[in-house]
């Protein structure tokens, strides 16, 4: 399957917010959160000012820090979109501390954020974003054809905004929202070149691969455990029936003929040696 991508052309956005509404409308959202919000940003010097919409939301990096530190498989990738499988999340919060965009949340300590619309996209839909932004600053589709599409529009305003620019077809791997910027990525309140914290990052290729083998450890040593106690429990069993046997030759009798018998107990503990 191709990979999907957004095209976010913030000089065509409004911001009526009606991507807002329709996302969180469509995705049912609880009162309290959405995956879409926006603040107006100011450029250039008085008289020649400019304000532009910061439409913020996940930007589906290709190397998506969040992705990389989730301990649980919750964030994922697929067709291009960063995913998110509540049930698999347990709140550890590391996706919010290593997203350079800010984008994860806790909620009731679970992670939220966008996932693309996998239920819609999945069925053939489009996004509910795209489906209604009234002036098409907001597209869904394959990778390619939108980014040639962000390079169309890009060379129509340059003229006019020469520090215009194409933000996401490198950045963070390649990002899943392809921008059209009227202006240079800080102006508009997105980093340079986005990346997880260094602290971050020594987490993700030191202390999780620990922790990781001391957790297979810690099963190993259990089981080992495990067989040594069952060892002991045979044994035990084998000396206490032999008393048993020993008691009964006192009193002229003879031990049970059972499972229980010390040859039984023998046999089993021999299967347990074996083992």
């Amino acid at each position: 399957m191709a990979t999907k991508a957004f095209l976010l052309d913030a000089g065509r956005c409004l911001a009526c917010e009606a991507c807002v509404a329709a996302c969180k409308t469509g995705n049912e959202l609880p009162t309290g959160t959405q995956f879409i919000s926006f603040n107006r940003v100011t450029t250039g010097t008085f008289p020649n000012l400019a304000a532009w919409p910061n439409n913020h939301r996940c930007y589906h990096c290709a190397d998506a820090a969040c992705v990389s530190v989730c301990p649980t498989g919750a964030l994922y990738k697929e067709d291009g979109m960063t995913r998110l499988d509540c049930s698999k999340c347990i709140g550890c919060g590391y996706c919010t501390d290593a997203c350079p965009f800010g984008v994860p949340v806790l909620v009731d300590g679970v992670s939220t954020k966008c996932d693309g619309c996998a239920l819609a996209t999945g069925a053939g839909g489009q996004p509910w974003c795209v489906k209604t932004c009234p002036t098409q600053s907001l597209l869904y589709g394959d990778r390619e054809e939108i980014l040639q599409e962000a390079k169309t529009r890009l060379a129509a305003i340059q003229h006019k905004y020469p520090n215009a620019r194409i933000y996401g077809e490198t950045e963070a791997g390649g990002l899943g929202v392809i921008m059209v910027l009227p202006d240079e990525p800080s102006a508009l309140g997105l980093p340079e070149n986005p990346s997880s914290p260094v602290t971050l990052q020594a987490w993700q290729k030191v202390v999780q691969p620990a922790s990781v083998g001391l957790t297979s450890l810690s099963v190993a040593v259990a089981a080992v455990a495990a067989v040594i106690s069952r060892r002991n429990h045979m044994r035990e069993l084998k000396e206490y029936e032999r008393t048993r046997a020993l008691a009964g030759d006192d009193q002229g009798t003879t031990g049970p003929a059972n499972a229980s018998s010390p040859d039984n107990a023998s046999s089993a503990d021999n299967e347990i040696e074996e083992a």
